[in-house]
């Protein structure tokens, strides 16, 4: 910025902060004022990232719930839901705000930040690709990082959003920031965000409005306090000299808006408008949740038998665990699951099934989809965004769950058939091995990856069918056959590698034998038995 020049002002409730479709599929930009105003004829959020379209999901449910928007009651939840319950206080709230409140670039009190880095901001920096969790690298930031220090400024929009995933999505790590010569020693070290550990479900609807109102908790307390930056309000924010222990979310509206990194960003002016070319970042906010701050949460079990809520991983695509969350979904229908009612699912379970009786009540919603999003990780490196959209329909959460729990056992055995099946071919045609061989020689004739990515599409196929109300037995077979029929194509594309010899013919009999014979055996899913009947 140039001396004497005007200090640069973004606010994102009227200012550009988002892209959407309208649900006649056009194009639009929005501000947070403009996103909420326009929710019953906008879709569910369009986000550069799946990771970006969940934290700004979050920050429009934190404004939802600090402008006394939410319903009392799951009874209410739902009237709420069918009635399409405007957003029109969510509006004024936001419309009413002082502007210096709003101000991303305010100088003592910055929108989502934390003004105390402003002393250390010029001569700790980095460049703004630090702010964006896909471009960092491993999160071990004091290692050879010169990427960071590239000053290429970043749209404030897009600057804005990444601020917003940091806070949710941030992987672990060291922050690039001293300690000794900062806030003090702690503030370098980031801990996970508070969605990164596990796999976030969000239920959508057929708009951004509906999508709000599926995901607003029902709840009688005070919604805390929405924690617009770091210097002001009653929270108490913590120190950096020590780590301390996690605090407890005083609301809805201060778990959604939580400060999960303390971020200051630098603004200036380009020839395309205004921009952020310089960024510090250091830890932020530790809370201690508690089971009623995971409304969404779907559990699995570890390999050493402990149940924990559903990770992401950059090997095992969302749809391989969809029989988890259609579980939560089928436990929560059950009259005599004792928390029904008490988080998504339970609140989900209430709308009437294909089989309610007619009458007065308004229509069920039949047109809700379950978005589970996850950052995968490897240690504090990000790896990659995994997500996968699953149909849901009221009263069908059983069926849904024996679909999902089946299709992913069944595509799991053709994999591990299609594992002996490359070992068969590799003992013939490599009768002599190195050891250090081994596992490259049998990828050779390993057909797992194609199966994995391409048994998605019929397993999603197998859930649409199901949540239509079609039975289940037989869209099991049609999978069952479309699977398998695929593997063996998969198989055979794989030993087309070897020769045109005695050995090369003896490796292709002896893998597709061993996987004619994994696809009949006893052991495998009674639906592979019964494809071809």
């Amino acid at each position: 910025m140039t001396q004497g020049a005007a200090r640069p002002q973004w606010d994102p409730r009227w200012q550009v902060c988002a892209e959407a479709l309208t649900t006649e599929g056009e194009l639009v930009e929005r501000s947070l004022i403009g996103l909420l105003e326009d929710a019953e004829t906008l879709r569910p959020m369009n986000g550069t990232t799946p990771g970006e379209t969940v934290a700004l999901l979050e920050y429009l449910l934190a404004i939802c719930y600090a402008s006394d928007t939410y319903p009392a009651t799951a009874t209410q939840w739902r009237s709420w839901v069918e009635q399409k319950y405007p957003l029109d206080r969510a509006v004024a709230w936001l419309a009413e705000q002082p502007a210096d409140e709003w101000d991303l670039f305010h100088p003592t009190e910055p929108l989502g930040q934390n003004a105390l880095l402003a002393p250390f901001l010029s001569q700790h920096g980095a460049g703004p690709a630090q702010v964006v969790i896909e471009h960092v690298g491993d999160y071990n930031q004091f290692f050879d990082h010169h990427h960071l220090e590239h000053p290429d400024p970043l749209p404030v929009a897009e600057a804005f959003r990444a601020m917003l995933t940091q806070h949710v999505y941030g992987p672990a790590g060291r922050a690039r920031v001293s300690g000794k010569e900062t806030l003090g020693p702690k503030i370098t070290n980031l801990a996970i965000g508070r969605l990164s550990s596990r796999i976030r479900v969000i239920a959508l609807g057929p708009t951004l409005g509906e999508t709000l109102r599926l995901n607003l908790t029902p709840s009688t307390s005070d919604p805390g306090e929405f924690n617009r930056t770091w210097t002001t309000g009653k929270q108490e924010r913590r120190g950096f000299l020590s780590k301390p222990d996690g605090r407890a979310v005083s609301g809805p509206a201060d778990l959604h808006s939580s400060l999960g990194r303390s971020i200051l960003m630098h603004p200036t002016e380009t020839p395309q408008g205004l921009a952020v070319d310089r960024v510090l970042m250091g830890a932020g906010e530790l809370l201690a949740l508690q089971p009623s701050d995971l409304q969404d949460a779907v559990y699995a079990t570890t390999t050493a038998g402990k149940k924990k809520p559903l990770w992401a991983s950059a090997a095992r695509a969302p749809w391989r665990d969809a029989h988890a969350l259609y579980a939560a979904v089928a436990d929560a229908d059950d009259p005599s699951f004792v928390n029904k009612g008490m988080d998504l699912y339970g609140r989900l379970a209430m709308f009437p099934g294909p089989d309610a009786l007619p009458g007065p009540a308004p229509l069920p919603v039949r047109t809700i989809k379950l978005w589970a999003v996850g950052l995968a990780t490897k240690q504090t490196t990000a790896i990659t965004w995994v997500s996968g959209v699953f149909p849901f329909a009221p009263g069908l959460g059983a069926q849904l769950e024996r679909a999902s729990r089946r299709g992913s056992r069944i595509a799991e055995y053709v994999a591990t058939s299609l594992s002996k099946a490359a070992h068969a071919a590799w003992l013939v045609a490599y009768p002599n091995p190195k050891p250090s061989d081994k596992d490259a020689q049998i990828a050779r004739f390993d057909a797992r990856g194609q199966h994995w990515e391409a048994t998605e599409a019929p397993f999603n196929i197998l859930l649409e069918k199901t949540a239509a109300g079609e039975p289940v037995h037989e869209s099991l077979l049609d999978y069952a056959h479309t699977v398998t029929m695929t593997a063996e194509r998969f198989l055979t594309e794989c030993l087309d590698s070897l020769p045109k010899n005695s050995q090369g013919y003896q490796a292709r009999a002896a893998a597709l034998q061993r996987l004619a014979y994994e696809l009949a055996s006893p052991k495998a899913p009674a639906e592979l038995h019964e494809k071809e009947a």
